[in-house]
């Protein structure tokens, strides 16, 4: 019988090739079955837990430590700002961390999650704190409609201002060429504010050639709602009274804004006025917003000065009747609406300046005393 030696080698070469494919297809099972098999050992053995699971905590805020076990290098975070943790991750499968829980200033609980992730685990703690108590009614306070009191000083205690308060001190003219120099409650033994029988005096008095006075300020600052205040204003030619309010991320002026809610200059005596200011709108453009009105026992009397301050609207009030009116022109526009942030309650007395000096001073008026009741803060109900 003939045999094709052709046939042969043609017959050998697809069996070679055959062999190729199969060893690569081989090859190919092998790799996918190592790959999937990597994975479901490592979905196996990523495990976390923490103890507690849960964190619930009173609205002056804590710490709280977490136990957290893991079977490889774990990490924890919270979106919320309010919850803080150390450490924030670690090498080892097996360690405490500290969350630190700040104050809540709200009147609502608020929640918050915490997470602990190890490679593909997660473990999570949920965290309550309590609202703030709300303050507690004082029926001798009138209330406006739909407001609640949230902050108030009645000057009832002590024989100076208490710890809500701060200072404002130095001289150098306060952008207004002002006179006086302000310090942080007294002056060489002399008190320039003081409490007494439930009332704080500003009190501006000259001690070896300088004027010193008050400048005070709120520590708490609050967005939106009526403010007032019980006042009786100095006498003489140079003083320059204000219960006011300014931003308290202040950067610029006038781009921050300001809002006076009474001001009085002694030579124009009785006259009040409430003005707001703003890039658009302030004194130095000679575009500012205010009103005037002619208050016979300013000097004399106490009168409730008020701000009623909105979204919509800025207006202020004199014993109950509206001196002043701002609306927002909902524009989007800051130079003419600033008003969006928290501001802060301001009392001083000023000495001379651009406005308080513009027809002199007159010395011999010195000490001159500013007189307030109370101060009050009410803000809408929810």
């Amino acid at each position: 019988m003939y045999q094709n030696p052709h046939c042969y080698i043609y017959l050998f070469n697809i069996c070679n090739t055959m062999k190729k494919y199969i060893l690569f297809y081989q090859l190919v099972l092998i790799a996918f079955l190592s790959c999937g098999n990597s994975d479901d050992t490592q979905v196996a053995t990523d495990a976390s837990s923490c103890s507690p699971t849960t964190i619930q905590i009173g609205c002056d805020g804590g710490t709280q430590s977490i136990s957290v076990k893991c079977t490889r290098e774990w990490s924890i975070y919270s979106d919320e700002s309010w919850i803080t943790l150390t450490p924030t991750s670690s090498m080892e499968k097996e360690g405490v961390v500290t969350a630190t829980i700040a104050a809540n200033s709200n009147t609502t609980e608020r929640k918050g999650t915490i997470v602990v992730k190890a490679g593909t685990s997660r473990s999570t703690i949920d965290v309550t704190q309590e609202a703030k108590p709300k303050a507690p009614v004082d029926t001798s306070i009138d209330t406006p409609e739909g407001y609640e009191l949230v902050w108030n000083d009645e000057f009832a205690e002590g024989d100076s201002p208490s710890t809500e308060w701060s200072y404002e001190t130095g001289g150098g003219g306060w952008g207004n060429n002002e006179l006086q120099h302000y310090v942080s409650g007294s002056k060489d033994g002399e008190q320039l504010a003081m409490v007494k029988d439930g009332i704080f005096s500003i009190i501006a008095k000259k001690i070896d050639g300088t004027v010193y006075s008050i400048r005070i300020n709120t520590r708490k600052s609050w967005k939106y709602g009526y403010f007032e205040a019980r006042l009786k204003l100095p006498t003489g030619k140079g003083t320059w009274p204000a219960f006011w309010m300014m931003p308290a991320n202040f950067t610029a002026w006038p781009a921050d804004g300001e809002i006076d809610i009474m001001e009085e200059v002694g030579y124009n005596a009785n006259y009040v006025s409430s003005s707001i200011h703003c890039t658009s709108y302030n004194h130095q453009k000679g575009t500012q917003k205010t009103k005037e009105t002619y208050l016979p026992t300013a000097q004399s009397e106490y009168h409730v000065y008020a701000l009623e301050w909105t979204e919509d609207y800025i207006r202020t009030l004199v014993d109950g009747k509206e001196l002043f009116y701002f609306a927002n022109d909902k524009t989007g526009n800051k130079d003419t609406w600033p008003f969006n942030a928290p501001f802060y309650l301001k009392l001083n007395l000023a000495w001379g300046g651009d406005w308080g000096g513009a027809q002199g001073v007159d010395e011999s008026v010195l000490p001159a005393v500013y007189e307030i009741d109370y101060v009050r803060v009410f803000q809408k109900t929810k």
